[in-house]
């Protein structure tokens, strides 16, 4: 930081604002004081606290008004010089130097002031009782030091003052005339409280307090220094301390005990330290820190993040019935400046049958706005104080940034936990009904959904092949003209149309031709409605045709007009197919337990497709030595030359022994697969009969 501090004199002279710049350099009193010292810097190692400090010397007999106004503008800080003995020069602070300083800068940006007494040995009494008032009725002036440049006494402290002044400033934080913390402060360190109360009782406990003494300061208190703060704390408020606990109250005591004590810079570390600037709004590099984020790539929550969003949930549900309540909700999103969820977030991700907002919920909307907008997503995460909790060194350590998807595509293999399906389809067609059919509701419970609380969005969890993952569902808007790269940006396609609506299926064929056809995005048909009669589709083609044509899945038949929750198993297919866009599933079940998707895995093992490759590479060179040498034989060139170049080569890469051993593995490769699959078979025989 560099620090820009302007000593000012009153018009009377002789004040003795040069001789104190001249003691602080020289450290003695100056027996030749010109009119104006030249500008120093004092360097950073050499000052309390590690700023270098700018001093401006202003001399009315050198300068004029215009360079004094642009000194104003530029300064810091401004400390006014006057003179103990001198009633006149005490008089000009308030009739001149302080109206001249307020006309010359930003009402929103006060410039702090330092009142800096002079010549304190020439007299015996104390100014203070005369500027105490004065200091009362401007809030911009910090504070008062009385010194002396011939004896030198609290030049130091003069310039300490200062910077302390521009670093810790008084300002924002307290209000003298009410002798109380201003509004903005008390909000600051009320959410400070929150985040640091972890168990969220209401009460900072020995732990907690250790907690947040080593974060702001990088020490433990003591168990006596603990006690030392909890009883000073008693004897000035009644309910500041509970169950030996530090209360919101007591708290907020203790800080304004620390300023009114001159101890500004504890209350600016901690404040400083949980993300504040200097007007005590976060700051925007703690709530956005730089994320970078390459093209074709995702963002996901990693599992310290979860760690701590679980850590947050369980602080909040009171009641631990593994849902938020209105109140609950209300009470975890009150460290935020606005509420971050609306009405839609309970049509978005599943919700207990009371409509609150389950632990699935709650992660699945934090994981859904990671992967939409990652900046809000640190944003929130920073309100939380999860660099601070986690112990982390911003929140940009909580989010990974998933590989482009088409190197996933070339291994043929994917790390990532969130899929997105967006879902295509006519105007009534049944994509709404779809996507809260994820979520677990039937028709009967969608129809209490309100227009305005609609969500075109909806994500939970699946389970592929034993794995939890997370899909994304996001109903494209039916535009056909309209499309935009967002819409057509996912892992796979759902294309939905209404069996009882003959005019259905076109625009699923139309959207599909146009902009699905050759890319490698995979596609799915979804016959919506199943519960209804099937029609002939006005189309060239019936959708069963259409999927065989285009090496489609056939359509999967979808209904959420049951009873009890709608089933999940369309939603399984879909993630596993965005899993492995590579793979051709001839088994839509994906269920991992049917003896079809347990002989597929076993099938498609790493192991079985080495010894496969192995042993056609043995039988290709068996099969062209058996064919070379054939042609050998009925050549009329002469054999002894060809087979003694060839034979050796050969001789070294298929040996009779390796032609036995090869059989030998095909053999048992074989025999292997067919127990295998004989006893998967009986496995499934024997779990039905029981």
């Amino acid at each position: 930081l560099n620090r820009h501090l302007s000593p000012l004199p009153p018009p009377t002279a002789k004040v003795g604002k040069t001789s104190l710049i001249m003691s602080l350099v020289s450290e003695e009193f100056p027996s030749v004081v010109p009119y104006r010292a030249e500008e120093i810097t004092i360097p950073a190692d050499v000052t309390p606290e590690r700023v270098p400090t700018h001093i401006v010397d202003y001399s009315e007999a050198e300068q004029t008004d215009e360079q004094l106004f642009q000194e104003i503008t530029k300064a810091n800080v401004i400390c006014i010089v006057y003179s103990v003995n001198n009633k006149t020069s005490i008089e000009k602070v308030t009739s001149h130097w302080i109206p001249l300083i307020t006309e010359n800068t930003d009402k929103d940006s006060r410039v702090p002031l330092i009142l800096v007494g002079n010549k304190s040995d020439l007299v015996e009494h104390s100014s203070m009782d005369t500027i105490l008032p004065i200091m009362n009725r401007h809030s911009e002036i910090e504070t008062c030091v009385e010194c002396s440049a011939k004896n030198l006494k609290n030049i130091s402290e003069l310039f300490y003052y200062a910077q302390k002044a521009v670093l810790h400033p008084t300002g924002p934080l307290y209000c003298p005339e009410r002798k109380d913390m201003k509004p903005l402060c008390v909000k600051a360190l009320t959410r400070i409280f929150k985040v640091s109360d972890l168990d969220n009782d209401g009460i900072l406990n020995d732990h907690e307090l250790n907690f947040f003494q080593r974060t702001c300061f990088n020490a433990p208190l003591e168990s006596q220094a603990l006690e030392d703060v909890k009883n000073v704390v008693r004897k000035n408020m009644s309910d500041g301390v509970c169950d030996n606990g530090l209360t919101l109250k007591g708290f907020l005591f203790l800080h304004t005990l620390f300023i009114q004590r001159g101890r500004h810079e504890t209350t600016w570390t901690v404040l400083r330290r949980f993300g504040y600037d200097d007007d005590l709004e976060l700051n925007q590099d703690y709530l956005f820190p730089p994320l970078k984020l390459p093209a074709d790539s995702t963002t996901e929550l990693n599992h310290n993040a979860y760690l701590f969003l679980q850590s947050v949930f369980d602080k909040h549900d009171k009641d631990r019935d593994c849902a938020l309540s209105p109140e609950e909700t209300r009470d975890l999103f009150d460290v935020f400046p606005y509420m971050p969820w609306g009405p839609d977030v309970y049509n978005t991700v599943c919700t207990n049958d009371q409509g609150w907002i389950t632990y699935q919920g709650y992660l699945s909307q934090w994981t859904l706005t990671t992967y939409l907008d990652v900046q809000r997503c640190l944003e929130y995460l920073g309100y939380l104080g999860y660099s601070i909790i986690a112990e982390q060194e911003s929140q940009a350590s909580g989010i990974t940034v998933t590989r482009a998807k088409k190197i996933d595509l070339q291994k043929k293999q994917t790390q990532r936990s969130v899929f997105r399906c967006n879902v295509f389809g006519d105007v009534g067609s049944g994509k709404s009904g779809f996507l809260q059919a994820f979520l677990g509701r039937n028709l009967m419970r969608q129809k209490a959904i309100s227009e305005e609380h609609r969500s075109y969005y909806a994500i939970s969890t699946t389970y592929v092949y034993g794995q939890e993952k997370y899909l994304l569902l996001h109903e494209v808007f039916p535009d056909f003209d309209y499309l935009s790269d967002g819409d057509l940006a996912c892992d796979i396609v759902g294309l939905v149309y209404d069996v009882g609506n003959p005019y259905s299926f076109e625009y699923c064929a139309k959207v599909f031709k146009q902009y699905f056809m050759d890319s490698k995005i995979p596609c799915m048909m979804i016959a919506a409605k199943s519960d209804q009669p099937e029609v002939k589709q006005v189309y060239g083609c019936s959708p069963l045709e259409f999927c065989r044509k285009h090496k489609m899945p056939p359509p999967q038949s979808f209904t959420c007009n049951t009873a009890a929750a709608p089933s999940r198993d369309i939603f399984t297919k879909l993630t596993t197919v965005a899993m492995y866009p590579h793979a051709r599933l001839r088994c839509m079940c994906t269920c991992n337990r049917c003896t079809f998707c347990l002989c597929q895995n076993f099938l498609n093992s790493e192991l079985l497709q080495t010894v496969r490759a192995k042993l056609y590479a043995v039988v290709l060179r068996r099969s062209f030595l058996q064919q070379f040498l054939h042609v050998l034989h009925h050549n009329s060139l002469p054999h002894f030359s060809f087979s003694r170049l060839c034979l050796p080569l050969f001789d070294r890469h298929v040996s009779q022994a390796d032609l036995k051993s090869s059989t030998f593995w095909l053999r048992a490769s074989v025999g292997a697969s067919v127990c295998a699959m004989l006893g998967f078979a009986m496995y499934r025989l024997l779990l039905k009969s029981r």
